[in-house]
């Protein structure tokens, strides 16, 4: 039954996702984002220009979907009714309860998440990341890194999201937009784990009180 209903998703994910998106991906990997940020510093050399990355995480991303808010990203998402029904049937009524020692606490209903271990949690999280992301309207910024007549300013893979741009306060700017929608769907990023790379000169960052580790290319 979930075999199905990944192969199902599946072909809506690739219809959804863009291709800067390559986690949980047939035929996509961490190697694929590897080269192209490879290439990308190769072109800033070759064409002079001043590189900013910020390499972003977020906290337990998968344990703190929305359970309520991805059934209706789904359907926003152009998921089929009776496929979105199926898949809050298997999530209804799901129990947890938490052992200490010998002591186990009362039983209580789980409404954020998607199931550990599930087939079929990497494709739902994808779709919940890319309803994010398309909120915070990256595609729309002119932010980024204008190389080949394209401007690149982010790749990601799941969760994991590097944003680009050719100096320290567009780089801001998108990181931002990111923390900011990422935070309205209960997403909160882990700024210990978060890194600003540049080639040019940076000011030290701080998000939320806390200070952003810097290193150069």
């Amino acid at each position: 039954m979930l075999n199905i209903l990944q192969t199902r998703l599946q072909q809506y994910v690739n219809q959804e996702l863009p291709a800067v998106q390559a986690g949980f991906r047939k035929g996509r990997g961490t190697r694929d984002q590897i080269a192209n940020i490879c290439w990308t510093i190769e072109k800033a050399r070759e064409f002079q220009k001043y590189i900013y990355f910020c390499f972003t995480d977020c906290a337990k991303a998968f344990d703190c979907v929305g359970q309520d808010k991805l059934w209706k990203i789904l359907q926003e998402m152009g998921i089929p009714d009776h496929l979105t029904c199926l898949l809050r049937n298997l999530y209804a009524g799901q129990e947890a309860t938490v052992k200490t020692g010998h002591e186990t606490m009362d039983w209580f209903q789980i409404g954020k998440g998607v199931r550990q271990g599930c087939i079929l949690s990497p494709c739902l999280f994808n779709f919940y990341a890319e309803y994010i992301m398309q909120n915070a309207r990256l595609d729309e910024a002119q932010a980024g890194i204008k190389i080949a007549r394209r401007n690149s300013n982010n790749l990601r893979y799941a969760n994991d999201i590097t944003l680009m741009a050719e100096n320290e306060e567009e780089l801001k700017s998108l990181l931002m937009k990111v923390k900011e929608k990422s935070e309205k769907f209960g997403l909160k990023l882990n700024i210990q784990k978060t890194q600003i790379m540049a080639s040019g000169p940076i000011t030290s960052w701080q998000v939320d009180g806390e200070t952003m580790e810097t290193v150069r290319d």
